[in-house]
């Protein structure tokens, strides 16, 4: 199994929304993605509620069977779309993905 975990910050405004309604935007098309993409088993999205200085802004967490799955969901079309639209509007990105 492999888990894939993201951490971003994103941009105050971009795309003509504010950094909240992006955020909802991203959250709704990574967990549409569940379903629609076979390999990816589980998704999970939460926001901080901290706010702290270290903080990111919102964190993705997903499971796979395998590191050929994860590569299936990376290059499948619908999270293609997702993943641009957020490049538009991060300002950071830090990711792992582990075995377990």
């Amino acid at each position: 199994m492999l888990k894939h975990i993201v951490f971003w910050r994103f941009l105050d405004e971009a795309e003509g929304h504010t950094k909240q309604e992006n955020m909802d935007i991203i959250k709704a098309g990574l967990l549409s993605l569940v379903g629609k993409v076979p390999s990816l088993i589980s998704a999970e999205v939460g926001q901080d509620v901290l706010h702290s200085d270290a903080s990111y802004d919102m964190c993705l967490i997903c499971v796979f069977n395998d590191l050929d799955g994860m590569k299936e969901y990376r290059d499948h079309p619908e999270h293609v779309k997702v993943a641009s639209y957020i490049a538009k509007v991060k300002s950071d990105r830090t990711v792992i993905d582990f075995e377990f």
